[in-house]
């Protein structure tokens, strides 16, 4: 923290030399001074975003560090089945709830005909979103089972 305190002091300190030249140049309205206006303030701010940046500290930190901080140092292939599954397992959710949802459709639309017809094709595309899911489960799994068993 004093670092950056003493950065943007030594920062402020150099400003401050060029305080009237800079607040002159600002001023300017004309063509040929809205360009080093710009020109001006392109490089205070990439002044004041270098100067404040603090330098990377470089540590050896072995081979050993994803263990140290609980990654996972099984194969590419398990973790990539775990992702892919997962999200399936999400999608499968979602489609549940689009399926819910159609049921509260259904009951709520006290026997009006287009409320009823709406629910009904929102159940359907329910339960065909969870049919594919499974599908698309059951391909995942196979396939990865398949390339385990050939290695």
């Amino acid at each position: 923290m004093v670092l950056i305190y003493n950065k943007i002091k030594q920062i402020l300190g150099m400003l401050s030399a060029y305080k009237g030249r800079i607040i002159s140049i600002l001023r300017l309205k004309n063509t040929k001074n809205m360009k080093i206006n710009k020109i001006v303030k392109t490089a205070l701010v990439s002044c004041v975003i270098f100067g404040l940046a603090t330098p990377a500290l470089a540590v050896d930190i072995g081979l050993n560090y994803a263990a140290q901080v609980g990654l996972a140092s099984g194969e590419l292939r398990s973790s990539a089945v775990g992702v892919i599954q997962s999200l399936l397992g999400v999608l499968g959710i979602l489609a549940l709830i689009i399926v819910l949802i159609g049921g509260f459709r259904w009951m709520t639309a006290g026997g009006n005909e287009e409320g009823v017809a709406s629910a009904k094709k929102t159940i359907a595309a329910g339960i065909i979103g969870v049919v594919i899911i499974l599908f698309a489960y059951a391909i995942v799994t196979f396939v990865f089972n398949v390339v385990g068993a050939a290695q």
